[in-house]
């Protein structure tokens, strides 16, 4: 079985944990490759193996049968640039913060080697959105995709932007605000949330579009089939705009046309039994936590 580990966070309390499922990798003979840059640092900090390494352009294939993502939820949504549409499964051990995405707790990290080879996880299919347009967008390029979402905002200006929306060639409205957030069901815990959209679970077919900062109060979320073509156009007093895929930004002219779409492939995500999406809720959002209860 070959995996590949990955992370964002260098600091020697994350390298324990690694060590940990290096450790356990090597008890199960699984053929490990590690990140590049991870492996690097982790060879400055620790004494530790040969390992083979791979990087964003070379060293993965289909062959692969997890990607292990050291991090937050940060870290997970760079992973997904390195899996693409290659279809290898991806756990996260949370060594971050809130932890949406990334699940495992780092203390259970031996439990990504044991519990996958006794069969104790399912496979979840999430949804992405992509991002075309009839001109280059050179920080995209085969990049240009999100798990979590696509956003429009301003630019070098306190000015809001008009955001001009059409669904399946169809006018909507034409938001008059800080900017546009179009989620997958996986990315309404984020931004989205953040800005007053619904929470989804992460299985339902659809996308939402939430303004950000509307100054139209009447305009609210709204929640759409996910197989909706959706088209963009920006005006504002400043020359250009931002787009940004997860963490990826462009700066854009306004009035150039944009589409988004739900992508043509999936990312796969390993849970293992004890995780839920309700559970997560109720622990990270503290949903039904209560001093009076």
């Amino acid at each position: 079985m070959k995996i590949a580990i990955y992370g964002q966070a260098y600091e020697n309390d994350t390298s324990v944990y690694i060590l940990a499922l290096l450790d356990e990798c090597k008890k199960a003979t699984v053929d490990v490759y590690i990140e590049e840059e991870l492996y690097n640092r982790l060879r400055a900090l620790n004494s530790i193996d040969i390992y083979k390494t791979f990087s964003k352009d070379s060293g993965l294939d289909t062959s692969f049968k997890m990607f292990v993502s050291f991090g937050g939820d940060g870290t997970i949504l760079r992973a997904v640039t390195f899996v693409r549409d290659m279809n290898i499964p991806i756990v996260g051990v949370n060594t971050g913060r809130l932890g949406f995405l990334s699940t495992l707790k780092k203390e259970e990290v031996r439990r990504v080697i044991t519990d996958f080879i006794e069969g104790r996880y399912k496979i979840e299919e999430r949804s992405l959105v992509e991002v075309s347009a009839d001109f280059d967008i050179p920080e995209f390029k085969e990049y240009n995709f999100a798990l979590n979402e696509v956003s429009i905002s301003r630019k070098d200006t306190t000015s809001m932007i008009t955001v001009e929306t059409y669904l399946n060639n169809e006018y909507l409205t034409s938001y008059w605000a800080d900017g546009l957030i179009i989620s997958t069901p996986t990315g309404s815990t984020g931004y989205s949330l953040s800005c007053g959209g619904p929470v989804i679970n992460p299985d339902v077919k659809s996308l939402v579009i939430t303004p950000i900062a509307p100054h139209n109060l009447n305009a609210r979320p709204l929640v759409i089939s996910d197989d909706t073509l959706i088209r963009l156009k920006v005006f504002g007093r400043e020359e250009q705009h931002l787009v940004s895929l997860d963490s990826r930004i462009a700066s854009l002219d306004n009035e150039k046309e944009i589409t988004v779409k739900k992508a043509g492939f999936t990312i796969k995500m390993i849970a293992y039994s004890s995780e839920s999406f309700l559970e997560t809720l109720r622990n990270k959002l503290l949903w039904g936590q209560d001093k009076r209860n």
